[in-house]
């Protein structure tokens, strides 16, 4: 299958830049709105939790703390969110080009990775020029960035292909996986601190897999030190039993899918 996917590079690449110029055709800004609209959300963030409500980190005396404890949570999920959610689709909202042209069907959530994940590196990199303006850039601690986000995208990916696959069948588990990401939003320590919940509710907080990972980005932005590395590698195994899981089902479905379109 990953060999048919780069035989088929060129169709994920032109679908990517088709994409991306239709997203903003006939906007007189253009692209310049994919600056914008992260730099507004930064802004926001800054200016209401970190001037207005005068928000702190517990143990943390540093200005811009909370906002780049909540911008750090928040990027991470969007990614996360973003490759889920359209994957759980990406079948359905392609049943016209699956019924009419024959090519890898996994070009598809490919082809939604990619996008999630340049969406994500513009945005993100408007984040890091504010940590440096900022002075709170985390010097060679940013490294450990790069590993927890390979890791949260394939954990992504397993468990989208796996929806997307289930989705394709059964139409109620789209319906019910977009509630279940809002509850996990929440259920996430993004927008407050696990330490502020009571003992027992902090230890079923580790159950969830989107814990760890948000955790130890916001242990190397917030507070420039390496990660407890150990505590991802429950996550690695879960995220590698998913892209089984996934991989298997539409390995297994993927003739019969056209059919249920």
């Amino acid at each position: 299958m990953i060999h048919a996917v780069w035989n088929y590079r060129g169709f994920i690449k032109g679908s990517v830049k088709r994409e991306f110029q239709s997203k903003y055709r006939n906007s007189l800004l253009g692209a310049a709105w994919m600056v914008l609209n992260p730099l507004a959300m930064i802004v926001v963030y800054t200016v209401i939790f970190s001037q207005i409500m005068r928000a702190r980190l517990p143990g943390v005396d540093l200005p811009y703390a909370y906002s780049i404890y909540l911008c750090a949570g928040v990027l991470t999920w969007g990614l996360f969110a973003e490759i889920v959610s359209r994957s759980q689709n990406v079948f359905l909202d392609n049943a016209g080009l699956l019924k009419k042209l024959s090519f890898p069907r996994l070009c598809l959530p490919m082809i939604v990775i990619v996008n999630a994940l340049l969406n994500f590196t513009i945005v993100f990199s408007l984040f890091t020029a504010f940590l440096l303006i900022t002075g709170q850039f985390p010097g060679i601690y940013f490294l450990g960035v790069f590993p927890v986000l390979a890791l949260l995208v394939l954990f992504a990916i397993g468990l989208g292909i796996s929806v997307g696959v289930l989705n394709v069948f059964f139409r109620d588990v789209g319906q019910f996986f977009g509630i279940v990401l809002q509850f996990w939003f929440w259920l996430t320590p993004i927008v407050y601190v696990s330490n502020i919940l009571p003992e027992r509710a902090q230890h079923y907080l580790q159950y969830n897999p989107m814990t760890p990972i948000v955790q130890a980005l916001q242990t190397i932005l917030v507070h420039a030190k390496w990660p407890d590395w150990s505590s991802l590698w429950l996550v690695c195994i879960e995220a590698l039993i998913l892209c089984i899981v996934g991989l298997s089902l539409f390995r297994k479905h993927a003739g019969d899918m056209v059919d249920e379109l």
